[in-house]
């Protein structure tokens, strides 16, 4: 995955929704055009299911949008690869080991898998890569270093069971959860860790002497492994600084793990705030109901978008309908109706494009043109506001005042930020697939599905059949392009 370039906005006005103030606030950066941004990555356990890449898709657009608007963003991604317990509270499994023991590999090795497996659904997607997707494993030295600032500090005790931060030391501990820390901070027993409290959490964990763990490693207080939220202090600092512009996850992030990122990163540096601004993407949503969760057992992936039959990048167009704060309905149906608009909208920007092919001379934006784009930016600019960016996009498709070549421009603006892939859909589709016959255009159609599921076997076997029937198709970067030729006698 590459970095995107495109045209870009005029800086306006930009307004993000905080979590930690509960309102929605102009943006204004630490320093005057660089941004810091950093994004809790997946746990590579198991594959990320289409919930996680909502998270992942609302970040990807957040970081398109300040691009747009002339930041130079540079964007953080951890990978958890080791330390993610099956409890946010300290207990049970890592999550690691038990991928691990789930299917008979190593914890490395099912690391290597589903990190890569998250990068190729991340392709599918149109995710744009982050500057840095750092590994929790690759960067234990910084971890005990900030686990070492914390201890001089005097917020940890020791326990049989490692090291934990004392939030009672804390005055405002869970302020971005609004917890009540009267109802929480009663005294308990959890296991063999004797935590003081609660909301107490595990900063190092001592390897057991009855366990045989893969991932550990040998720190001042004795051979063990970090706990999960030190982890994205540590990492979120080196890269970015004691102080940064933008924290983003899932909402299910806020009350535990977001709330101990800000409790440990503070008192290690002494700098506060941590973040300026924190924001969250809300639950995708079942239909009976339920939140999507690797738990259950079963869920949906961006392959399994492409096993259907669809563009993945539909996905993408349904979470776009969807503003990133508000949950989310999930079914198959739901999608393949948002497959089938997607479909018609690529096909709409294709006539255009073909309307824009035929005419000659120079076209200069007319002032409505100029007047949709800033629309669509501002609607953009306000909390990222795709649904209604959407919808002023199909306006202005529909709009017969508007020259073809101006439709285009202002297409190109709003795909900048959706990352759509809108263009190179309209110049697929306006090449020249409709003069063929639709059982053929269905065959390459057919054909490209199997390359998407990289079933290579099968796009070969349709390559030949297309060849047989006297046409000719070219695999581009924009997708495929299909041409007749002289039927083979």
């Amino acid at each position: 995955m590459c970095l995107e370039s495109g045209p870009v906005m005029p800086r306006r006005p930009i307004y993000l929704f905080n979590t930690m103030s509960r309102s929605t606030e102009p943006f204004v950066s630490m320093s005057e055009d660089r941004v810091g941004v950093y994004t809790c990555g997946p746990t590579v356990y198991n594959n990320a299911h289409l919930g996680n890449m909502r998270t992942y898709i609302f970040s990807d657009t957040l970081v398109r949008l300040l691009r747009a608007n002339e930041f130079i963003v540079n964007h953080v991604m951890n990978i958890t690869d080791v330390g993610h317990l099956t409890s946010d509270a300290d207990e049970g499994e890592d999550k690691m080991e038990l991928g691990a023991a789930r299917e008979g590999r190593t914890a490395w090795q099912i690391a290597e898998t589903y990190e890569n497996s998250f990068i190729e659904q991340c392709e599918l997607l149109n995710i744009v890569s982050p500057n840095t997707l750092c590994r929790a494993t690759e960067h234990i030295p910084q971890q005990i270093r900030m686990v070492e600032q914390l201890e001089a500090n005097g917020f940890t005790y020791r326990t049989e069971d490692g090291i934990y931060f004392d939030t009672t030391l804390v005055a405002d501990y869970g302020r971005l959860a609004r917890l009540d820390k009267d109802g929480l901070r009663s005294v308990m027993r959890v296991a063999a860790a004797e935590k003081r409290n609660k909301t107490d959490f595990a900063l190092w964990k001592f390897s057991r002497a009855d366990e045989n763990r893969q991932m550990e490693w040998p720190s001042p207080w004795g051979v063990g492994f970090p706990g999960w939220h030190i982890e994205c202090s540590a990492m979120s600092t080196f890269y970015l600084g004691d102080q940064f512009d933008i924290h983003t996850g899932g909402i299910d992030h806020i009350p535990v793990h977001h709330s101990n990122e800000i409790a440990q990163s503070e008192n290690a540096t002494g700098c506060a705030p941590f973040v300026r601004y924190w924001m969250h993407g809300n639950f995708l949503q079942m239909e009976n109901d339920e939140r999507m969760a690797k738990s259950k057992g079963t869920f949906a992936t961006a392959f399994s978008v492409v096993e259907r039959g669809m563009d993945p990048l539909a996905y993408r167009f349904l979470c776009m309908k969807s503003h990133y704060r508000n949950t989310m309905k999930f079914s198959w149906e739901i999608l393949e109706s948002a497959n089938v608009a997607f479909r018609r909208l690529k096909q709409t920007i294709a006539d255009i494009q073909i309307q824009a092919n035929s005419q000659t001379g120079a076209v200069s934006k007319s002032d409505k043109g100029h007047s949709y784009e800033e629309k669509i930016s501002d609607a953009f600019n306000n909390d990222l506001g795709t649904p209604a960016a959407l919808t002023l996009l199909q306006s202005a498709l529909n709009d017969e005042q508007l020259h073809p070549n101006a439709k285009l421009q202002i297409v190109e603006t709003f795909d900048h930020i959706a990352g759509l892939k809108l263009m190179e859909a309209a110049n697929m589709l306006s090449y020249a697939p409709f003069s063929a016959p639709s059982e053929i255009q269905e065959l390459a159609e057919l054909r490209q599905d199997a390359r998407l599921r990289r079933d290579w076997k099968t796009a070969d076997e349709l390559r030949s059949r297309l060849s047989e029937e006297g046409y000719i198709v070219e695999d581009t970067p924009e997708g495929f392009k299909l041409s007749a030729r002289d039927k083979v006698q």
